[in-house]
């Protein structure tokens, strides 16, 4: 293949929805492979990571994912784009070696500038021992360190440490079916620095990086590579790769990177109905999304007080948004499409598969908003 080579956009799309386990389940015991394979799933709010691997993964529980937590087998950091990811412990901290520029470029322009006096080596060591000797709140963490530094605001000082290492939020936090406060200890001390797997993330590089991304994501260009991890100078570690990668042109005629055994499905593929987790990456992970979600419908999806939501894919692309409530013993599965569709019955049975799967032995509603008269 040449640069020469154009991919459409639903070309794109059937490669990115198989990259991404949206065509065809994988199995159940692949869960932190499917983890590792999707280099993390967003995690800011706890429990859409369940949601990411249900619609990927086949006959998958939350005791699948919360045992795996639990036993440190997987963790929640902050990472691309500096924001918290789940990703497996053999991925963690190579990662956020990697990620560290991204932390420092965010905590200088944001929180450093209201520190004063404030040494980073300095706040870094009290940090880290302090969430060490016990787990912390950032609300704990900040108060701790301000006397040591009077003046500083806690929050920013807890910010500091937030950004200068790795922390890790521990369970209960992320457990289904628990509360917790989000309380932080070191990566290191959580997981004991063991031994890294042969074949794991131990020697990632940026080059590295870029292939586990086109793996999970391509074919893409430069520009997605770095709107996905908030790093910046990528061409470099795409230009590294040089003759292992091939290269293609979208119908802008922007240049795409991609490894010569990926798949890319024809652009007639049957691609099923799937409800893609809140804040999911396949929504979030290139410059150019259209490959996912029209410009139209692009700001739909955004909402006034940063919830990113559950997003309904019809024939591949994002097509409607879903939401789930409870109350009175009833689970109520909201669904708002965008577009009209003649498949309502495979949008009903991939709710009621959801709906099985977040509030099992609770009642169950489906409701279509906005559209159901034309719907029905």
């Amino acid at each position: 293949m040449s640069a020469t080579d154009v991919l459409t956009r639903r070309q794109l799309n059937r490669a990115l929805l198989a990259r991404q386990l949206l065509l065809e389940p994988v199995p159940v015991r692949g869960v932190i492979d499917t983890v590792e394979h999707l280099v993390g799933l967003q995690a800011q709010a706890p429990f859409p990571p369940y949601y990411g691997l249900w619609s990927r993964i086949d006959g998958f529980r939350p005791d699948d994912l919360a045992t795996l937590i639990n036993n440190r087998d997987v963790v929640r950091i902050a990472l691309m784009r500096g924001t918290i990811h789940l990703v497996s412990a053999q991925d963690c901290l190579p990662l956020r070696h990697l990620m560290q520029p991204v932390l420092d470029r965010a905590f200088r322009t944001n929180h450093g500038k209201r520190l004063t006096g404030v040494d980073h080596a300095e706040l870094a060591a009290l940090g880290r021992e302090l969430v060490d000797a016990a787990p912390m709140t950032f609300s704990e963490l900040g108060e701790a360190l301000a006397e040591r530094w009077p003046g500083n605001p806690p929050a920013d000082l807890a910010q500091g440490v937030r950004a200068l290492v790795p922390l890790v939020q521990i369970p209960p936090r992320a457990i289904w079916g628990k509360a917790g406060q989000s309380r932080h200890t070191s990566a290191e001390s959580w997981l004991g620095r063991g031994p890294a797997r042969a074949g794991s993330a131990a020697d990632l590089d940026a080059a590295g990086l870029v292939r586990r991304y086109l793996a999970a994501f391509g074919p893409a260009t430069v520009r997605d590579i770095q709107a996905w991890s908030g790093l910046t100078g990528l061409r470099a570690a795409v230009d590294t790769l040089g003759p292992d990668l091939v290269t293609f042109r979208d119908e802008s005629g922007a240049e795409l990177y991609d490894l010569p055994e990926a798949p890319r499905p024809p652009a007639d593929t049957v691609a099923p109905v799937r409800l893609v987790a809140e804040f999911d990456n396949l929504v979030l992970s290139h410059a150019d999304r259209t490959r996912i979600i029209t410009e139209e419908h692009r700001g739909r999806l955004y909402s006034i007080n940063g919830i990113f939501p559950g997003t309904v894919l019809l024939d591949g692309f994002a097509a409607g948004m879903w939401r789930i409530t409870t109350a009175r013993k009833t689970a109520t599965l909201t669904i708002e499409l965008w577009e009209n569709t003649h498949d309502k019955l495979a949008v009903t049975r991939e709710a009621e598969r959801l709906l099985a799967f977040a509030a099992p032995g609770t009642a169950h509603e489906l409701r279509f908003e906005a559209l159901t008269a034309r719907l029905s």
